[in-house]
């Protein structure tokens, strides 16, 4: 039996993804549900010490990676080198209004310096705005940070900051990123109005089937909310609370992880 790729949908069909089926398994043992966890520090004030210890607890618990800011990428590279752990990073973080150059700059330089998963924000007013236009150039913003990312072997998950957008505009921006190439469709960056649901997650679901994967991000403290948000699509969490999340999962089995060898 092939191993399931825990940061892929289930195969279920040409279109459906099979959230329940997805869920079970992700919720069947803790180190499954550690694997789709994006163990994220992004607070302004995080210090090198912070960053290397989420970095011990991603190699520990065996996250699907450490999130960091830009400036902590290099350092955060050389905490998990050996691990197979990789490193995430925002991109124009958190408001999406830089310029497509700066997003682009940014991309290839923290690239060189390690990174694996790159979490970008759209240019959310340009979406907003709604021309044609607008809709060409937030397609293109995102598709130049997805063409650098692909061509060094990465991944980009598009953040929607979905609390910002109307129905419609969710809708509008899952299409975009999307068709620029997006590995992800993510919720938020955790630092506006408001953070995951699990009507959105159903909604990106919707737009993404098996073409792109789902984060559920902002707010997602507890077992309880991660598991509504794997029910109701998301294939990769990103949480700050990540040990905790495991930690229930590993109370209700009853059992407990082994951290990996020599870490």
């Amino acid at each position: 039996m092939s191993t399931l790729s825990i940061s892929e949908p289930l195969p279920t069909g040409p279109d459906k993804f099979d959230a329940a089926a997805f869920a079970a398994h992700t919720l069947a043992t803790p180190e499954n549900l550690a694997a789709v966890l994006d163990h994220t520090l992004l607070k302004p004030d995080a210090t090198r010490t912070q960053v290397l210890q989420i970095c011990h607890e991603a190699a520990q618990y065996r996250f699907a990676c450490a999130m960091v800011n830009p400036t902590w990428v290099s350092l955060a590279a050389a905490a998990l080198a050996g691990t197979g752990v990789p490193v995430g990073v925002v991109i124009g973080f958190p408001l999406g209004a830089t310029l497509s150059s700066s997003k682009r700059d940014e991309t290839v330089r923290v690239l060189k310096h390690g990174a694996h998963d790159v979490d970008m924000v759209l240019n959310i007013g340009m979406l907003k705005s709604g021309q044609s236009s607008d809709y060409e150039a937030v397609k293109q913003d995102i598709r130049g940070v997805v063409e650098l990312a692909h061509g060094s072997g990465a991944i980009v998950k598009v953040i929607l900051e979905t609390c910002l957008l109307t129905f419609e505009e969710k809708l509008r921006a899952s299409e975009l990123a999307l068709s620029a190439g997006a590995d992800f469709l993510k919720t938020s960056t955790g630092f506006s109005t408001g953070g995951a649901t699990a009507d959105d997650i159903t909604l990106l679901r919707g737009m993404a089937g098996h073409r792109a994967g789902v984060k559920a991000s902002g707010g997602i403290r507890s077992l309880a909310d991660a598991s509504t948000m794997l029910r109701a699509g998301a294939s990769r969490i990103g949480a700050s609370a990540s040990i905790k999340i495991v930690s229930e999962l590993v109370g209700q089995a009853d059992g407990s992880i082994t951290p990996a060898a020599g870490y």
